[in-house]
């Protein structure tokens, strides 16, 4: 099974600043802890500098990221705060049938209502099902 984990990155940051990506960390490390077998896929692991791409590489960047959400088998999305590319994200996996699963506290945005299966307002109650879960299936 292959787990895409989407999430801020810039927000509304002006410049080439990035908000904080431990969270990537913990839902790595909570689901492999659950679930060893399982793939995930880090667009910051993947692209750790990808502030620093030209134009081009950003580009590039951005679809590659795409794809890889529209063919995984799961997406969770992390949005403390409104995404740009994590709207993009889960928007393309749910067309392509992907279920989403976001940790937000904007329960009362469209975009997180209309795309996701399930949303957790907090990533300590996202963590807690994860500890408890039977089978991946209860989050799917």
């Amino acid at each position: 099974m292959r787990i895409f984990i989407g999430g801020v990155m810039q927000a509304s940051i002006q410049g080439k600043g990035i908000v904080s990506q431990d969270y990537r960390r913990r839902i790595a490390q909570a689901l492999q802890a659950r679930w060893p077998e399982i793939e995930v896929i880090d667009p910051f692991a993947l692209h750790p500098n990808s502030v620093e791409y030209d134009d081009a590489g950003a580009k590039e960047t951005l679809f590659a990221m795409l794809d890889h959400a529209a063919a995984s088998d799961l997406l969770i999305a992390y949005v403390p705060t409104a995404s740009m590319g994590t709207a993009l994200e889960m928007y393309v996996a749910y067309q392509r049938g992907v279920p989403v699963v976001t940790i937000s506290p904007l329960v009362e945005n469209w975009v997180v209502r209309a795309l996701s299966r399930q949303v957790f307002t907090d990533m300590e109650s996202f963590l807690d099902l994860v500890a408890s879960a039977e089978s991946l299936a209860m989050l799917r």
